[in-house]
C-alpha cells in the first residue's frame, strides 16, 4: 500500500483549530462519543495490522451499539480480511467489512450486532486485526488511521458514526455511503429440497436433479482409499453412507454425495442427520468423520476465495481428541504442505448418536450453527464465505487403527433443505419441510445457477 500525500500548510493556526474542533464535535451533545486507539503491531511494515479500539460515552444518553459504525482508513486497493481477536463486548457481536472509496482509498468499517453503551461507560478493549488476502506483508505506515502508539489515547483519525451521522473524528477521502448495510436482502431467492426417494446410487434422477455420487480418488481421508458409489444407498428414502475398512488403505471404502452445481451462498442450510457411535458390524475404534457441510474448491495454497462451513462428528475422536466430539468449523483458507489452517471452530465433547436437526444460517457477515434448535456456534468476520459453494455429505476415516476384521460405519440423512438469501429459524425450517412433504413434494430446486 502506498500513496503520495501532499502536505498542506495552514497559515493561520486559529482557523485550523476551529476546523478540527468542528470535525470531532459529536452529532448530538447528549451522545458525546469518544474513541481511543493503540496498536499491538507498531511497525510501519507488517504481516497483520492490529488496531485496538475502545469507545467512550461522555454524554447523558445510552447509545445502542447497533447504531454505531467505526471507520479505519487505509491506503491502496488491495483485498483484506478482517478478524476480531478479543473484545470485552464479545467478538461475536463485532462485525467488519472493507468499503472502497473513490481513487485508491478504502476503509474498514466496524459495527456491532447488539449491545449498548451507557453514559460514562466504555466498550473496553476491542482487539482487532486485518491482513492481506494473499498473506503478503504490507506497508501500514502510510495509512491515514495508523499510528505507532502502543498505549491508548484519543485518536481522531478513526471516525465514529451514530445513526449515519459523524459523531467523532476527521474522515479521510470520499464517503459514498455513510451507512452501508452488509445484510442479505430479506426474502427467498429459491429453494432446494430433497427427500432422497431414490432407488440407489445409479438412479438416473440423481444426476438429473443435480447430485453427484463420488467415485474419484483423493482426499480427505486415508490415502489410497476408495470412494465407492456402491456404498451409497437410499433405503426407505434415507440417504445412507456405509463406509468401511479392514485396516488397510486398499480395503478402505469412503462415501460422499455432493451437489453438482456450486450455486449456494447466503441463506439457510438444513438437514436431518443420523450420526452413529458404533459400527453396524465389526470391531469399534476407528477415527471416522461423519459430516454435513458446504465448500468452495481450493484453487491454490491459501486461496482467499476458499470457503467451508462444517458440521463434523467424530464418534471415536481423532485429531488429538480421545472420544466423541462434534465440531462446527468455519474456514477462511488453508495450505496443505506445510499444513496451515485458517479457521475457527466450536466443539462439544459428548455423544451425538441418533437423529439431529442441523441448521446453518449465513447472512450479514455471520454464520450461525444450530443443533436441534439450539444455537451451537456463531462465527463470522474473516471466516465468512466469499463465493458460492457445494452442499455435501460424506463419511471418511482420518487414519486407520490397524485392528483386524472388517467394520462398517453408517451415517444417514432424512432430507436436505436450502433457502437462498433468507434467514430461517430452525422452527421455520421444520415448518417449510413439513409443508413440502404434506404437498407430496419429494424434490424441489428453484435456486438459480450461477
Amino acid at each position: 500500500m502506498s500513496r503520495n500525500f501532499g502536505k498542506v500548510l495552514l497559515s493561520l493556526a486559529i482557523p485550523a483549530l476551529i476546523i478540527a474542533v468542528s470535525l470531532v464535535a459529536p452529532a448530538n451533545a447528549d451522545q458525546a462519543v469518544r474513541l481511543q486507539y493503540r496498536t499491538s503491531a507498531p511497525g510501519a511494515t507488517t504481516a497483520q495490522a492490529e488496531p485496538w479500539l475502545q469507545l467512550y460515552n461522555d454524554g447523558t444518553t445510552t447509545i445502542p451499539l447497533n447504531q454505531v459504525k467505526v471507520r479505519y482508513y487505509l491506503t491502496g486497493t488491495e483485498t483484506y480480511r478482517f478478524a476480531c481477536s478479543w473484545a470485552v463486548v464479545g467478538c461475536s457481536t463485532v462485525t467488519g467489512q472493507f468499503v472502497r472509496q473513490q481513487g485508491d482509498g478504502q476503509y474498514l468499517e466496524v459495527g456491532f450486532t447488539s449491545g449498548s453503551l451507557a453514559p460514562g461507560r466504555t466498550t473496553g478493549d476491542m482487539q482487532l486485526r486485518f491482513y492481506r488476502a494473499d498473506w503478503q506483508t504490507f506497508t501500514q505506515g502510510d495509512d491515514y488511521s495508523y499510528g505507532p502508539q502502543t498505549s491508548y489515547a484519543n485518536w481522531d483519525k478513526v471516525t465514529v458514526y451514530v445513526n449515519g451521522t459523524l459523531a467523532w473524528g476527521r474522515p479521510n477521502g470520499s464517503d459514498p455511503d455513510p451507512d452501508p448495510d452488509p445484510t442479505v436482502t430479506p426474502g427467498p431467492g429459491g429453494e432446494l429440497f430433497d427427500d432422497f426417494t431414490y432407488t440407489g446410487s445409479n438412479d438416473p434422477r440423481l444426476a438429473q436433479r443435480g447430485w453427484t455420487v463420488r467415485s474419484s480418488s483423493g482426499g480427505p481421508g486415508v490415502p489410497g482409499a476408495t470412494w465407492s458409489p456402491g456404498a451409497v444407498s437410499f433405503p426407505g428414502g434415507l440417504l445412507t453412507l456405509d463406509s468401511s475398512t479392514n485396516g488397510t488403505p486398499s480395503g478402505t471404502v469412503q462415501t460422499e454425495l455432493s451437489t453438482t452445481n456450486r450455486k449456494f451462498h447466503e441463506g439457510t442450510y438444513a438437514a436431518r442427520v443420523r450420526f452413529s457411535d458404533a459400527p453396524t458390524s465389526g470391531p469399534d475404534g476407528e477415527h471416522v468423520v461423519q459430516t454435513f457441510f458446504t465448500i468452495t474448491p481450493l484453487r491454490f495454497d491459501l486461496d482467499p476465495d476458499y470457503g467451508e462451513l462444517d458440521f463434523e462428528y467424530l464418534p471415536n475422536g481423532g485429531w488429538g481428541e480421545p472420544s466423541n466430539i462434534l465440531y462446527a468449523t468455519s474456514w477462511e483458507t488453508y495450505r496443505n504442505e506445510p499444513w496451515q489452517a485458517v479457521n475457527t471452530h466450536t466443539e462439544e465433547r459428548a455423544s451425538f448418536a441418533g437423529w439431529h436437526d442441523l441448521v446453518i444460517q449465513v447472512s450479514g457477515g455471520r454464520m450461525k450453527y444450530y443443533v436441534d434448535g439450539r444455537l451451537f456456534a456463531d462465527h463470522g468476520d474473516v471466516y465468512y464465505p466469499e463465493t458460492p459453494m457445494w452442499i455435501m455429505f460424506n463419511q471418511w476415516f482420518i487414519d486407520l487403527q490397524g485392528a483386524s476384521g472388517a467394520r462398517t460405519y453408517r451415517q444417514q440423512v432424512d432430507y436436505v433443505y436450502h433457502s437462498k438469501n433468507e434467514v430461517l429459524s430452525p422452527a421455520e425450517v421444520q415448518s417449510r419441510v413439513g409443508a413440502l412433504r404434506s404437498s407430496g413434494a419429494a424434490f424441489k430446486d428453484t435456486v438459480p445457477n450461477v
